[in-house]
């Protein structure tokens, strides 16, 4: 493992600076799976890091249509995936990922497509705690080693917490 992390996320303004600094620091390809409970701010959190990417419109949760996709400046797109629905890994074969070849990947509820997933370069593992959120950032290969790096140096620009 490349490096742990843990933040506290007072509130949607820190989740966005959040967002934010993930967005400036990713390397050019990234798979990040985002764990936690109902209500925990995976949603949240994703939605901030493509706006800071600059999608611009809606940006909805893939709660019910499983996967969106969002283009990206420079080129490319944004996979959006929350599997939450799923019964098994097998359904993912009716999204038609197997050919997405998309710099970003971001997976809510990660565990219910495992063995048919790209492995992450970041997990982010959210939890409510009292009126904020816990996260957890578990960097991943390396890839993540050097998204760590980059990561914590945009963390210092956007005035997140010290991690």
């Amino acid at each position: 493992m490349a490096g742990v992390r843990e933040l506290f996320l007072a509130d949607e303004d820190a989740t966005a600076a959040l967002g934010a600094a993930l967005a400036a620091s990713r390397p050019s390809n990234a798979v990040v799976h985002l764990r936690g409970d109902l209500g925990a701010g995976k949603s949240t959190l994703a939605r901030a890091w493509l706006r800071a990417l600059g999608v611009t419109g809606p940006v909805r949760s893939p709660t019910y249509t499983l996967v969106e996709r969002y283009p990206l400046e420079g080129g490319g797109e944004a996979l959006h995936l929350d599997l939450y629905r799923i019964g098994d890994a097998g359904e993912l074969e009716f999204l038609g990922l197997d050919d997405a070849d998309a710099p970003l990947w971001l997976v809510e509820w990660p565990e219910r497509g495992l063995g048919a997933l790209p492995g992450p370069d970041l997990e982010v593992s959210l939890a409510v705690s009292g009126v904020g959120r816990g996260c957890r950032l578990a960097f991943q290969g390396p890839a993540g080693a050097a998204w760590l790096a980059t990561f914590e140096e945009q963390c210092r620009l956007r005035g997140l917490p010290e991690p």
